[in-house]
């Protein structure tokens, strides 16, 4: 995740015309989702090759990635460069961007992808590259946990009254909605590539906690190593008309907002509409459970990290 057609008569012809508009409106693309320790993978086609697995990123502000193997495989030279920066704002890194003719997913093609050459660390097994979330700005991107699908379709979404659709708005390319933490009103950034549901220190020290934090694993970024802690809330978290009730969070200095990460996602299938900066929640309860993330929260642009210290344990 960074912080990158007529017929006889005029009547018949509008008839026609609308109903064709109708279905292509209408038509849906769907994939399986191959979900890796809460994380959405779907296989894609890049160039008319592969098909190679690919990391669904909403967190990320780019098109696409692609991992320097890729790159060297499909023989895709460098045009440019890019600076990639993590969400702590220490650090940032001048990268090549390549040129993809086509990348495929769901059966939906998008030409002339402008993708970063950086490597993506995949939580199980290889990963080729990742799809960030601008690449979907003309479709619904939905991404359905409970069913493993990736649906592509057209249309919009309608507000509520923030029941169920909520507004964002996406500075730097990343969407960003409103969450209540204990009743406040907070900023929350909506991460597919994220790890867990992530509170900043700044926010995390006005709250009380059924279990203190504890230390469970150490991250990198670019800039920064630090400690990463893992907590149970003495409150809920609420995300439009669904309440999380006393979640497992995590806790760590990487994040300046709250990060609403893949593992808070399983619950549901959510829907972004970029056109009308709405995303919608649909789940099959109202009230939620979230424990420990199944991995400790690992940065796409962190370094390879080393076994963790012998007397962490992981909160249980």
């Amino acid at each position: 995740m960074f912080l990158c057609s007529r017929y006889d008569g005029a009547c018949a012809a509008l008839l026609l015309g609308a109903a064709v508009a109708l279905s292509a409106q209408e038509i849906t693309h769907s994939a399986p989702m191959i979900e890796r320790y809460g994380k959405p993978y779907v296989m894609v086609t890049v160039n008319g090759k592969g098909p190679y697995r690919f990391v669904i990123d909403t967190g990320t502000g780019a098109d696409a990635f692609v991992s320097p193997e890729l790159a060297d495989e499909l023989h895709l030279p460098a045009f440019a460069e890019a600076v990639v920066r993590d969400p702590s704002l220490q650090g940032g890194d001048r990268v090549p961007m390549v040129l993809l003719e086509s990348i495929e997913v769901a059966g939906v093609q998008f030409p002339w992808v402008k993708a970063i050459r950086h490597a993506v660390t995949g939580e199980a097994g290889s990963c080729q590259g990742m799809l960030g979330f601008t690449l979907f700005r003309d479709y619904l991107l939905t991404l359905d946990f409970p069913n493993r699908q990736v649906v592509l379709s057209g249309g919009g979404l309608k507000p509520d009254g923030e029941k169920t659709v909520l507004p964002f708005h996406m500075p730097d390319g990343v969407p960003i909605t409103s969450l209540r933490v204990n009743g406040k009103s907070v900023e929350a950034q909506l991460d597919s590539g994220g790890g867990g549901l992530t509170l900043p220190v700044s926010l995390a020290a006005h709250q009380k906690w059924d279990v203190p934090p504890v230390v469970f694993a150490t991250g990198h970024t670019m800039a920064t190593r630090f400690e990463i802690k893992a907590a149970r809330l003495a409150s809920n978290v609420k995300v439009g008309k669904y309440t999380f009730v006393h979640p497992v969070v995590e806790i760590h200095p990487a994040f300046p907002l709250v990060n609403f990460g893949s593992p808070p996602m399983q619950s549901f299938a959510i829907t972004f509409d970029q056109k009308n900066l709405l995303v919608r929640l649909g789940a099959s309860q109202d009230h939620l459970q979230l424990t420990i993330p199944p991995s400790p929260t690992r940065l796409t642009s962190q370094p390879e990290p080393g076994p963790p210290p012998p007397h962490l344990v992981p909160l249980s």
